[in-house]
């Protein structure tokens, strides 16, 4: 069971991260103990469960700014954990797959998490992920993008950046962090195509690798969301040799 969250130590950075509660979900009890070790200088509280059931009673408490969740685990799979935390939380969420397996990254992704880290990693690569999704998800006050707009309309869809909030037609839609600031990039720019590199630095925060398909699954899960625009046509179109570009559609 839970326990009384975790008091954040004099000593840890005084960074804009700095007191942020990270859930680790890895059987691998030395793995957690080296991450907590690791991310502590940094500024992070690490709170590490080792199986699938405690990781979604920990989760559901809304105490933790980021989870990091292992895909192989014992008894509930990190692909099931996934799914149960996803009913009811939005919170940022870095699956750990095995080296290679691109087909454990892609479902990752179609299911919800946010980004991925393979295995074996360097602890340097895990925590760029770590900053570059929070920096994401921090409100907006912190947005060093001041001069960008709160609110932005296409059509019948409806972004309020303060807010991170965003409506389809007369319905609510609910976004991971990364599909949200996806939303974001195009609608500053609709009608003009962004190349899958420049979402990549802009909306996962790093250049994506020759093979990532990282940006591809963030667009899908936001296309399913969204829907069809109002004509029936598809409303974020794939560029081919380019990158996507989201379609202006006025509301009728």
């Amino acid at each position: 069971m839970p326990t009384a969250p975790m008091q954040t130590s004099k000593s840890e950075k005084s960074t804009e991260l700095a007191g942020k509660r990270i859930l680790v979900v890895d059987d691998d009890v030395e793995l957690c103990e080296l991450l907590a070790e690791y991310l502590k200088p940094e500024g992070f509280q690490v709170q590490s469960v080792h199986n699938g059931d405690e990781a979604v009673e920990w989760a559901h408490t809304g105490e933790f700014a980021l989870i990091i969740l292992d895909v192989m685990l014992p008894g509930a799979k990190g692909y099931e954990v996934l799914r149960r935390i996803r009913r009811q939380s939005f919170t940022p969420i870095i699956m750990l797959t095995a080296r290679g397996e691109e087909v454990d990254r892609i479902l990752g992704l179609e299911l919800g998490a946010d980004d991925y880290v393979a295995k074996p990693f360097n602890p340097r690569e895990l925590l760029a992920r770590i900053q570059a999704v929070l920096r994401r998800w921090l409100p907006a006050s912190h947005d060093v993008n001041l001069a960008a707009p709160e609110h932005i309309v296409c059509g019948d869809v409806e972004l309020d950046q303060g807010g991170r909030a965003v409506r389809c037609g007369n319905r609510e839609v609910e976004l991971t962090s990364v599909e949200f600031d996806l939303l974001a990039s195009f609608l500053k720019s609709p009608g003009r195509a962004i190349a899958r590199e420049e979402l990549g630095k802009t909306v996962l925060g790093r250049e994506l690798s020759p093979f990532d398909r990282s940006i591809d699954v963030h667009v899908s899960n936001l296309r399913r969301k969204l829907g069809a625009a109002q004509d029936g046509s598809d409303r974020i179109k794939a560029i081919r040799g380019v990158g996507y570009v989201f379609v202006k559609s006025p509301v009728t």
